[in-house]
C-alpha cells in the first residue's frame, strides 16, 4: 500500500514536471533522515540520555551473565566428582539462573527499544519542524525523504542539522 502511494506521488510529480512551467518555477529539496537521527546534537543528546538511563541495568545484566558463565564453568569442573543428586540439583539451579538471565535480558531489550523509539520520535518531530522552517524560509515547494539519488544541490540536510544544533545549544 505504501509503495503504491509513493509511486502514485512520483507519477504525479513527474507528470507535473513534464508541463515544463511548473518544473522551472519549482524548488525541490531532500533530507537524509539517517544523518539527522545520528549526527544532530539532539539525537546525540538523546543517545547519551538513553545510555545513562540504561547503563546500570546493562551492567547488572553483564554481571549476571558473568555469574552464569562462572557457574557453568564450575559445574563442568565439578561434575565428575558430584553425586547424581548433586549434579541434578546444580543443573536445575543453572537452568533457573539462565531463565532469569534470559528474562531480564528480554525485559531490558524491550524497555530499551521502547525508550529509544520515544526519543527517536521526539528527534523526528523536532527535525520535521526544522524541515518545515527551512522549506518556508527558503520557499521550497517540495521536500522529500528517502531519496535513492539526487544531486547534492537539492540536499538540505546540512541546513536542517545546523538549525537543530542551534536549537539544542540554546
Amino acid at each position: 500500500m505504501k509503495i503504491h502511494l509513493q509511486l502514485a506521488a512520483l507519477a504525479l510529480i513527474f507528470s507535473t514536471f513534464s508541463t515544463g512551467a511548473w518544473a522551472q518555477d519549482s524548488k525541490i529539496g531532500y533530507i537524509n533522515t539517517q544523518r539527522i537521527t545520528t549526527e544532530s546534537a539532539i539525537a546525540k543528546a538523546a543517545q547519551a540520555k538513553l545510555e545513562q538511563e540504561f547503563s546500570k541495568r546493562g551492567k547488572e545484566l553483564a554481571d549476571l551473565q558473568s555469574a552464569l558463565k562462572s557457574f557453568s564453568e564450575k559445574f563442568e569442573r565439578d561434575a565428575p566428582t558430584l553425586t547424581e543428586s548433586q549434579r541434578t540439583s546444580r543443573q536445575k539451579e543453572g537452568a533457573e539462573l539462565n531463565r532469569d538471565f534470559q528474562r531480564k535480558q528480554r525485559e531490558y531489550q524491550e524497555d530499551l527499544n521502547g525508550r529509544r523509539n520515544e526519543e527517536l520520535q521526539q528527534v523526528l518531530e523536532k527535525a520535521n519542524k526544522a524541515v518545515k522552517k527551512v522549506a518556508e524560509d527558503e520557499k521550497y515547494d517540495l521536500i522529500i525523504q528517502e531519496v535513492v539519488y539526487s544531486s547534492a544541490k537539492h540536499d538540505i540536510t546540512e541546513k536542517v542539522l545546523k538549525m537543530l544544533n542551534a536549537a539544542a545549544a540554546k
